[in-house]
């Protein structure tokens, strides 16, 4: 892969993300004037690599020519949650490809994908004559769910309506995509439960919490 030091007048501008139909994604940005060609790399969230360590095959070389019939650079959003594109410049010269080492934040651009849905219901069993009573989880995850992404609340008198609203309680194993239903735990006779995303500015680009 050859890389190049960027000159001030190669520099990728206004790079910009628009949703279309029929879930696609066009990306549109300022060509330098003597830029032909670009490279578009595309890196989950939080995976980009430094340029340095990239293949050619982790990125697709795109023609001036091809932006304009194409009225820019256009990609199905078929992935769940967030991903990044960089824009690299490039030289093409008897056939070879340079490109340009832009590293700042005009030519990168974040996307957010599709959530998978997370559904879950509490049901509750109750003891006669008792101070206790029991509370089943049951959930349907559309893709596999990692135990830190949830926790349960437990409240007294009235179910929690936030994280803080009450204690909360980590899961110890991961969860599979499809229907689960999760051993029975033991809660006062007036508690309540609710599940809620750990940490909702991570999880809640991947994930919706569904209460039925």
């Amino acid at each position: 892969m050859n890389w190049q030091e960027m000159g001030e007048y190669s520099r990728i501008e206004k790079l910009a993300a628009q949703p279309v139909r029929d879930g696609e994604c066009v990306l549109t940005w300022q060509w330098p004037k003597d830029i032909q060609a670009v490279y578009v790399y595309s890196f989950e969230a939080g995976a980009e690599k430094p340029p340095e360590l990239l293949a050619p095959q982790q990125m697709k070389l795109f023609t001036r020519e091809e932006y304009k019939a194409k009225s820019g650079y256009r990609e199905r959003i078929d992935y769940i949650g967030s991903r990044g594109y960089r824009i690299f410049p490039c030289m093409i010269k008897d056939g070879a490809v340079t490109a340009l080492l832009q590293k700042d934040e005009h030519n990168v651009v974040r996307v957010n994908g599709g959530k998978a849905g997370i559904r879950y219901s509490v049901h509750y069993g109750r003891k006669l004559f008792g101070k206790f009573k029991t509370a089943r989880i049951q959930l349907f995850c559309e893709i596999p769910v990692p135990q830190e992404a949830l926790c349960y609340v437990k409240k007294e008198g009235a179910p929690p309506s936030g994280r803080q609203d009450g204690t909360a309680y980590p899961f110890r194993r991961d969860f599979d995509a499809g229907s689960q239903s999760l051993p029975e735990i033991e809660i006062g006779r007036n508690d309540y439960l609710r599940l809620f995303l750990t940490d909702p500015s991570r999880y809640g680009e991947i994930f919706e919490l569904i209460q039925e």
